[in-house]
């Protein structure tokens, strides 16, 4: 119930009570909740009020909207901490979620400069270009473009890639990964991306780059990760 006298704006409160709600499961994940006309009469204020709590949520991931369609209930976004250096498959895993892949592209070409910079590979060597669509329990959550020089696993294959890489060379290869370095960048998924993704051609995404080290300091992969921004967000720990 409202507490329309307390210090704390009725708004938040609206807020409270559409998560409490949810958590309770009275507003399901992928179902509609009702429109603000609905909740404006239950609350007996005013549908800008109902407007402002929806629109809060909404930025928080919570709900989401659909033009002329309505309000709905959100999958709750996955938490990934920007520390460890872990595999999509090994993520996924630790949440209880069955991790898939579908490899669109695998094939032997020679990257462009910048990629070839990155790998420490000379201009003219091959990489394998993999390109993977990486669900969790059947649904997409990132595409990832990656680049694996020829030189360092001659024998790799289509099959082999369609699990985790890092556990690959680490079993198969007994080979110890040493760190990354870890690029992230907003921005609007491209109309190609939105197909394989199965999300709006106006979504944001999550961008990152990351190129992976032996420990003996030899980059064996850089991959460009495309992640739905609407099922990610990223935790980091500072410390001063």
């Amino acid at each position: 119930m409202l507490e329309k006298n307390s210090h704390i704006p009725i708004y938040i409160q609206i807020e409270e009570i559409i998560k409490q709600r949810i958590y309770l499961e009275e507003y399901k994940i992928g179902e509609t909740i009702p429109s603000e006309r609905e909740l404006s009469a239950q609350f007996d204020v005013s549908r800008m009020t109902v407007r402002q709590s929806i629109t809060n949520l909404v930025n928080s991931g919570l709900l989401y909207r659909e033009k002329g369609r309505g309000t709905y209930v959100a999958n709750p976004k996955l938490e990934q901490p920007l520390k460890g250096l872990t595999s999509f498959t090994e993520d996924m895993r630790a949440r209880d979620m069955e991790p898939s892949s579908k490899v669109l592209r695998f094939e032997k070409i020679v990257p462009p400069m910048d990629i070839a910079r990155d790998l420490m590979i000379e201009s003219g060597e091959e990489v394998f270009f993999v390109v993977r669509i990486r669900n969790a329990d059947s649904q997409p959550m990132a595409i990832e473009r990656t680049y694996i020089p020829v030189k360092i696993y001659p024998e790799l294959d289509e099959k082999q890639i369609m699990g985790s890489l890092y556990a690959l060379i680490e079993a198969k290869f007994h080979q110890k990964i040493g760190n990354a370095v870890q690029q992230m960048e907003a921005a609007i998924v491209s109309k190609e991306d939105s197909k394989f993704l199965q999300i709006n051609q106006t979504a944001p995404v999550l961008i990152i780059k990351r190129t992976s080290y032996l420990l003996d300091g030899k980059p064996f992969e850089l991959v460009r990760s495309t992640y739905r921004a609407d099922r990610y967000k990223f935790i980091s720990e500072i410390k001063r």
